[in-house]
């Protein structure tokens, strides 16, 4: 056997190099890195030796530098990944809350934190965290409830069982999640002789599981029984590439199609089979589809409570539940009748089994409604000095997109009034990170959206809230001369949680700034603050000077930020369901009594559905 002595670090960069997929392309595009005592000497003198072959790219937070990988995986349909390094200690730590968002979302994400000495020579090193009941543990052991796989390397052959089941996580379409390698420092540093045949190139391709008769049989019966279908799409069917499959399957049957926000553009906003968003902040055609619809076809959907109204949308007692999913986990939910597969796959071989059985159409009417409702929300305002409304930066940012544009946000009052609103018109027009809803994803979510597909026009819409909790990222995508657009929504505080605080009963509180403790008021310049990272910015005071913005931002070069004040009270009206939000039992103000009143109607009402 050939061997070739590399220290443990130089051999883990070789073969995350090596790893293709099935399109021949490396799945790691490259690693982000920081570094700090835990990994500068080890992995970064790996990283500098393979510089030209793996790429190596600067952020300035390790938990952004992870939201900027975990974007370019989404936006990239978990085809490709990247990788993220830091040091040990606060470094290692930063990267938790961004594990738990890949976790929550079944998307790749491999992190490679520095740890504490194997030899435990220098004990306690710089940054420890120490256990005085177990000697093993470091505060990387924080990632191991948010990973899918965890290990910590203290000899460096470990790494010759550890790197490939590292990648059969991140590319089984079930199991997908986000892997930690803890990598001990010292061990980083130590030589051992490699086999040559470990650093070959290695191709991982995707399974497309294909589903049991039985099962297929099941849900077949119960689908030629039902008189009104109703599909979920989910997040499921884009990483599965079957937004065509989709397509075919609903027109072949005739079975209306709502969309959970991971789901959002499987099919373009105008098909006829489209009837919108699904759940608190879905479209009334589309709830109204769930409530009267006797099976419920969830589609690479995990079901989350916001796309179930907190399990209040079907509200049909004879509803019965259908769950197409890669992920067993999944499919078994809420006692579903399982569809154990790819998504894909199980579309097209149920379509067979069905053959030529449909169901009657459903009311286009509903979708008419709806756009008859919500439409003018989005309309440029005439005549009226009063704040825009964030409806009303929606249209303006609609009407100035085009086939290419990917609209992106992730927490806050965007997310719920784009769900509802914004008009996709093909497959991947639409990222939103709702599933774990991590203020401060945008920015460098958008960085990894435009490394994924350069070729498209990204425009990222965030609050002043999310903004303040994490806009570092600004400044690399400047310093990479990434074109995208952001679009920040001033309400001057939290204003999607402070309606949620009024609408439980509660008085306005520590949301937004003017309600907050505080000496002096909050003037912050953000215009300013955003060009002073590299961005060309501006303040703008009215929809049309921002639709005049907006056309600039497409001819300009770098990152292009738009700044708008809005008004922090208005929401879209129509649609929307119910969310369980538990209000207090007692209380002194009469408000919250009576939404406490309401409350235990409605948990009444979902107990006999």
């Amino acid at each position: 056997m050939t061997t070739i002595r590399l220290t443990a670090a130089q051999a883990m960069v070789k073969y995350l190099a090596a790893q293709l997929n099935e399109d021949g392309e490396p799945f790691l595009a490259g690693i982000w890195a920081i570094f700090g005592h835990g990994n500068v000497a080890g992995i970064g003198e790996a990283l500098h030796a393979e510089r030209d072959r793996f790429r190596t790219w600067r952020g300035h937070n390790e938990q952004t530098m992870c939201h900027a990988a975990i974007a370019y995986a989404k936006q990239s349909g978990r085809r490709r990944a990247m990788a993220v390094t830091s040091s040990i200690g606060p470094g290692a730590t930063n990267m938790v809350t961004a594990a738990a968002l890949a976790h929550v979302n079944r998307l790749p994400l491999l992190m490679i934190p520095g740890d504490v000495f194997a030899n435990r020579g220098p004990d306690p090193v710089l940054q420890q965290v120490e256990d005085w009941g177990d000697g093993t543990v470091s505060v990387n052991d924080c990632f191991r409830p948010v990973t899918r796989y965890f290990d910590r390397i203290t000899r460096p052959e470990q790494l010759l069982t550890a790197l490939p089941r590292a990648f059969r996580v991140m590319t089984d379409p079930a199991e997908c999640g986000p892997v930690c390698l803890s990598f001990c420092q010292d061990v980083q540093a130590e030589a051992f002789d490699w086999p040559e045949r470990f650093f070959a190139p290695k191709v991982w391709r995707t399974r497309r599981p294909q589903p049991d008769p039985v099962e297929l049989d099941a849900v077949t019966e119960m689908l030629k029984a039902a008189k009104r279908p109703v599909i979920v799409a989910g997040g499921g069917v884009h990483y599965a590439g079957a937004t065509e499959a989709l397509r075919h399957f609903a027109e072949a049957h005739r079975i209306p199609v709502v969309e959970s926000q991971a789901g959002k553009s499987a099919l373009p906003w105008d098909h006829a089979l489209n009837f919108g968003p699904v759940g608190v902040t879905g479209a009334a055609s589309a709830n109204a589809v769930c409530a009267e619809a006797d099976l419920v076809l969830g589609v690479g959907t995990r079901f989350q409570d916001f796309t179930t109204g907190s399990w209040t949308v079907f509200r049909n007692p004879a509803r019965r539940l259908v769950s197409l999913n890669v992920a067993a986990y999944d499919a078994m939910k809420h006692g579903a009748e399982p569809l154990c597969c790819d998504a894909l796959a199980g579309l097209e071989a149920l379509s067979d089994a069905l053959g030529d059985h449909g169901f009657a159409r459903p009311d286009a009417r509903l979708k008419a409604e709806w756009f008859a409702a919500v439409d003018p929300l989005t309309d440029a305002p005439e005549g009226n000095d009063a704040l825009p409304t964030d409806q009303q930066v929606i249209g303006a940012v609609q009407r100035a997109s085009g086939p290419d544009t990917v609209v992106m946000c992730a927490a806050g009052t965007m997310p719920g009034e784009l769900h509802k609103l914004w008009k996709a018109p093909r497959p991947g027009a639409y990222h939103m990170e709702y599933g774990y809803s991590c203020m401060g994803y945008e920015i460098a979510g958008a960085i990894g959206i435009k490394m994924a597909e350069p070729g498209r026009d990204v425009v990222c819409m965030l609050g002043d809230g999310s903004y303040m909790m994490a806009n570092s990222e600004l400044a690399t995508a400047a310093m990479l001369g990434l074109d995208l657009t952001v679009v920040i929504t001033d309400n001057r505080g939290y204003g999607c949680i402070n309606r949620l605080q009024i609408g439980t009963g509660g008085a306005e509180f520590n949301n937004l700034l003017d309600h907050s403790h505080h000496v002096n008021a909050s003037n912050i310049d953000f215009a300013a603050h955003a060009a002073a990272m590299g961005a060309a910015a501006v303040h703008v005071g009215s929809i049309n000077e921002l639709e005049e913005a907006l056309a600039r931002a497409r001819q300009a070069s770098g990152p292009f930020v738009v700044v708008i004040d809005t008004d922090p009270y208005p929401s879209t009206p129509d649609g929307g369901h119910w969310w369980d939000v538990a209000v207090p039992e007692v209380s002194e103000r009469s408000q919250v009594r009576e939404k406490r009143e309401a409350y235990e109607a409605q948990i009444r009402a979902r107990a006999l559905n």
